[in-house]
């Protein structure tokens, strides 16, 4: 299902999920929340691109907490289990910590998406215009799953028949009835190799010490 691109975001409730507890191994094992695109560490763009969220859960190492110290309101943060477990056991902790009651939906983000904020709107709209499980991305074909907004009751049920560390995030929401969002902007460009950081700006401070 492919939803137009439209100005106007719904009133949508939801909590959020942020992933940046991966190896980094195709950076030299650089830690991408660190990571710096236009002046700002991917972590903090991704926690303004969660502005809108009830509840943040950040999930990766403890070395991420002073990072966290000043942001208010004050985002949990968890361990995927087993670390570097991947985005489903990632996944699986952030709903985990999120607290209870939850919201009906829950934004996913993974910490190395720079520009994930500009398609959050979008995402909301999706999720409002039609009885669907979620809405993620799509660039030239490629899904990106690791930027949608699921609904918590979906993903809890898919959750329940899969042993999270290393599985796919194709096997959480192959399933669900999603609505595929047209990323035309590069919303859902991701941070995997030193090309994509120097494509995308990326440095490892302030001071634009380059990744190449």
């Amino acid at each position: 299902m492919t939803v137009p691109l439209s100005d106007t975001p719904p009133g949508v409730t939801y909590d959020a999920v942020v992933l940046a507890g991966g190896r980094a191994a195709r950076l030299g094992g650089t830690a991408k929340a660190r990571l710096v695109v236009d002046g700002e560490p991917l972590l903090d763009r991704a926690l303004t691109a969660s502005g809108r969220a009830r509840e943040v859960v950040v999930v990766g190492p403890p070395e991420l907490a002073d990072a966290l110290a000043g942001v208010r309101p004050a985002p949990v943060l968890t361990r995927e289990d087993p670390p570097f477990g991947g985005p489903v056991a990632g996944l699986a902790a952030g709903l985990r910590a999120l607290p209870t009651p939850a919201a009906a939906w829950v934004l996913l983000l993974a910490v190395d998406v720079p520009y994930a904020a500009g398609a959050i709107a979008l995402l909301e709209q999706a999720v409002s215009r039609a009885p669907v499980d979620g809405a993620y991305l799509v660039r030239a074909g490629r899904a990106q799953w690791l930027v949608g907004l699921y609904r918590r009751a979906a993903l809890d049920a898919a959750l329940l028949g899969i042993v999270p560390d290393g599985a796919p995030m194709k096997r959480v929401v192959g399933g669900f009835r999603c609505a595929e969002v047209p990323d035309r902007a590069g919303w859902s460009d991701d941070i995997d190799t030193p090309a994509d950081a120097a494509r995308l700006g990326a440095t490892t401070d302030d001071h634009r010490k380059d990744l190449r």
